[in-house]
C-alpha cells in the first residue's frame, strides 16, 4: 500500500522515508471558484512539491448544495467541470467526494429524494471523470459530520446504484472508529469498489501512532480483499514537520503487522 498525507498548499513538505504521495484540498489547490490566473499560481506551488499530488478532497464548499430543494444543477456541473479540468493539470488521479455540509439532507426534505440527487449527480460526473482520467471516490462521514452516507456499506450501495467505472468509494478509519463501524463494509465492498483510504486516530484526530487507536483490524480487512492502493493520513497536527516522519513510520507498522 502507498502512504500519503493530506496537506494544505501552504505547508512545507519534505521528502520523508515511506511517504509516497500528497493529497490536497480542492478549494486550496484547484480553487475552482477563482480565476485561471490564480489557479496557475497554485499550480506552480504544487509542481514545486517533492511528491506528486495524487488526490484532492473537500470537493464542494458548504454553499454549493448537492441535496435539497436549492440544488442548482447547472452551477454544480460547471463547478465539477472546472474541478476535473484543473485536477487533470495537477496530475491528481482521485477526487474525494466527502463534502458533508454540501450533501447534508435539509430538515424536512425527503431522504430518498436526496439519495437520488446524489446518484443522479454522480451519473452525470462519471463520464467527465473518465475523460479526465480521474476516479471520484464517495467518502462515508461520521454522523457528527453529515446525515447521509455514514458507512462504507452505504457508500458501496450508492456506487453500485450509479454503476460507473469511475465512481468508487473510500474507507476512512477515523470516521469508522468514531462511529464504531466494523470491517464488514470493507469486506463486502471488495477491492473492485474500494479505491482510496483515509486514516487518523478517532481520539482528537491525531495521526495513527500518536494516539491510542489500533486500526490494524481495518488494515487486515484491506489485505483480505487484496487492496493495494493508497492510504492517506488525514489528521490534525501539533507540529507537522516534526511529527510527519513518526506518523508515516507508525502507519507503515500498523499496515505491515495487520
Amino acid at each position: 500500500m502507498r502512504i500519503g498525507v493530506c496537506i494544505s498548499i501552504q505547508q512545507q513538505v519534505a521528502a520523508v522515508p515511506g511517504l509516497d504521495f500528497l493529497e490536497g484540498l480542492v478549494p486550496d489547490v484547484l480553487c475552482p471558484l477563482e480565476t485561471e490566473a490564480e489557479f496557475s499560481r497554485r499550480l506552480v506551488a504544487v509542481r514545486a512539491m517533492p511528491l506528486p499530488m495524487a488526490a484532492v478532497n473537500r470537493l464542494f464548499p458548504a454553499e454549493i448544495k448537492t441535496t435539497g430543494p436549492n440544488v442548482d444543477v447547472g452551477a454544480v456541473d460547471a463547478y465539477i467541470a472546472t474541478v476535473f479540468r484543473r485536477a487533470q493539470r495537477v496530475g491528481a488521479k482521485v477526487v474525494v467526494f466527502g463534502a458533508g455540509p454540501s450533501r447534508a439532507v435539509p430538515e424536512g426534505f425527503d431522504r430518498s429524494a436526496a439519495w437520488n440527487q446524489l446518484a443522479d449527480g454522480l451519473r452525470r460526473w462519471g463520464p467527465l471523470a473518465k475523460n479526465a482520467g480521474i476516479v471520484i471516490v464517495i467518502e462515508p462521514l461520521s454522523r457528527k459530520e453529515t446525515n447521509i452516507i455514514n458507512s462504507v456499506s452505504e457508500a458501496a450501495e450508492l456506487a453500485r446504484c450509479v454503476n460507473h467505472p469511475n465512481i468508487r468509494i473510500l474507507a476512512d478509519t477515523f470516521h469508522m472508529g468514531r462511529d464504531n463501524e466494523g470491517v464488514e463494509g470493507i469486506l463486502a465492498a471488495g477491492a473492485d469498489l474500494l479505491c482510496h483510504v483515509h486514516c487518523a486516530d478517532p481520539h482528537e484526530r491525531v495521526p495513527l501512532g500518536l494516539g491510542p487507536a489500533d486500526h490494524r483490524p481495518y488494515f487486515r480487512a484491506l489485505k483480505d480483499i487484496g487492496y493495494a492502493g493508497r492510504v492517506c493520513i488525514e489528521a490534525i497536527w501539533r507540529d507537522f514537520p516534526a511529527q510527519l516522519p513518526a506518523a508515516v513510520a507508525a502507519l507503515r507498522r500498523q499496515i505491515e503487522t495487520a
